[in-house]
């Protein structure tokens, strides 16, 4: 099966969201949240997501993940996770009892795809204050892809994770999830980068990007949004270029990014630790790019 054909499965099979220019999405991508050791990426920018994603859940938003949220290759244990990031996983939930949480799995937390999994790892936690476990995420559902359907205009938006286009981490995810587990995680420790990941290998992230932008054109030029090589691209539809967006990650270095999706328009957006003139520390969003109205994107 070739990347164009998996592409258009998790098109074809994608769940449909109707929404409005009233409604509000931001979408993260590639949290990769870890355990907090030394090889847990996420670490750094733990207080800034939590920040920005907390003022996302006070504002109304609705939040996607595209793919890659927890980091199930370098730990073995979802519970690691939970411990490590318990402040993160709680905040998600008020998404998720709201019915405002939408999840796709990536090739770092493929095991989500298995319903049984999902809910094996995600459904709770144990409680000590209570002595018991309690709800988490219950009835979770993680999928391929999701299609933002405009309500009034029809215009869809096609999110991914974007590993589809990159035979290793979606068909040999296996292999690549033991070469990174057993061998990558520790020299990660001592500064040496992982050659399987796009988002550390230029030439494969530029072979990962040619193969989806293959697919948008080959798709009447479908405006798809993914995340995978952590790098974040933002087209303009003055410059006739395809309709290819990236959020970009949350494991830069000391910032994260993301898009926005309000009152009709779409931005591209980061989320930094600044500092005030006095010299306290701030947390601040900036704007990267946009907004621009979603209907200047013709398809």
């Amino acid at each position: 099966m070739s990347s164009q054909t998996r592409l258009t499965r998790a098109y074809n099979l994608a769940k449909r969201i109707r929404f409005s220019n009233s409604d509000k999405f931001i979408l993260f991508s590639d949290c990769h949240r870890g355990d907090g050791s030394f090889a847990d990426d996420f670490a750094n920018n733990r207080n800034i997501y939590f920040h920005a994603v907390n003022h996302y859940y006070k504002e109304g938003f609705q939040y996607v993940e595209l793919g890659d949220g927890d980091e199930l290759w370098e730990n073995l244990f979802f519970k690691d996770l939970f411990e490590a990031n318990k402040n993160v996983y709680l905040l998600l939930q008020k998404f998720f009892n709201a019915e405002k949480l939408h999840m796709i799995y990536g090739n770092h937390d493929m095991v989500y795809r298995n319903p049984n999994a999902t809910k094996k790892l995600l459904s709770e936690y144990f409680d000590p204050k209570e002595g018991k476990n309690v709800p988490l995420f219950p009835s979770i559902q993680f999928h391929e892809g999701i299609v933002l359907v405009h309500s009034e205009t029809g215009q869809e938006l096609f999110l991914t994770h974007g590993h589809q286009a990159d035979f290793m981490n979606y068909i040999g995810w296996k292999i690549n999830r033991f070469l990174v587990r057993v061998l990558w995680k520790p020299f990660q420790v001592w500064g040496i980068k992982d050659p399987t990941s796009p988002a550390k290998n230029y030439v494969e992230l530029i072979k990962v990007e040619r193969r989806i932008k293959k697919w948008i054109a080959d798709n009447g030029n479908r405006i798809t949004i993914t995340g995978h090589t952590h790098r974040p691209r933002f087209p303009k539809p003055e410059e006739n270029a395809l309709n290819y967006f990236n959020d970009g990650s949350c494991v830069h270095p000391r910032s994260i990014t993301g898009i926005e999706i309000v009152d009709g328009t779409i931005r591209l957006i980061k989320w930094y630790i600044d500092t005030k003139d006095d010299g306290i520390l701030q947390i601040v969003k900036e704007t990267l790019e946009g907004p621009i109205p979603l209907h200047l994107y013709s398809t």
